[in-house]
């Protein structure tokens, strides 16, 4: 509030109170609101303790809060679940993994390397037979310890 002091027509000095007006324009993107704890069980406890017509009305109304929000906030204080009292992270839940199908995962994986490098190495192995046998050279077999 801004106070201005003013003269009246009589001489006499007067103070006038402006108050700003709110802005009128609407944000581009809300802000979802979370809730504490605390802040949950605090408004659940004012609302038990209104008794008189009217006064959990004026009680929801002064927080900007809903019915349905008491309701959610009372089952979950009747399940006890109090990490459901507190904000939960939005979006994909993070599953829980197996580690056997983790390590599972691995030794797949693994395989599938050695299998292609053994594959890798018998084309070179074959390829090694070929340039042998155009050059004339004779391999060692390792049946005879020696050479063809």
């Amino acid at each position: 509030m801004i106070a201005e002091k003013i003269k009246t027509n009589q001489g006499s000095e007067g103070v006038i109170l402006k108050v700003p007006h709110p802005n009128p324009e609407v944000p581009d993107k809300p802000v979802r609101r979370h809730f504490t704890a605390e802040y949950k069980l605090r408004i659940l406890t004012l609302a038990d303790a209104c008794t008189e017509a009217g006064s959990l009305g004026a009680l929801l109304r002064r927080e900007g809060l809903y019915a349905s929000n008491l309701n959610t906030w009372r089952h979950q204080r009747e399940r006890g679940i109090l990490s459901g009292l507190t904000p939960k992270k939005r979006g994909r839940k993070e599953s829980v993994r197996d580690p056997l199908v983790a390590e599972n995962e691995k030794l797949r994986r693994e395989n599938e390397r050695l299998t292609n490098r053994l594959k890798q190495t018998e084309i070179i192995i074959d390829v090694q037979k070929k340039v042998s046998q155009i050059l004339g050279i004779p391999l060692a077999s390792p049946e005879d310890g020696g050479t063809d």
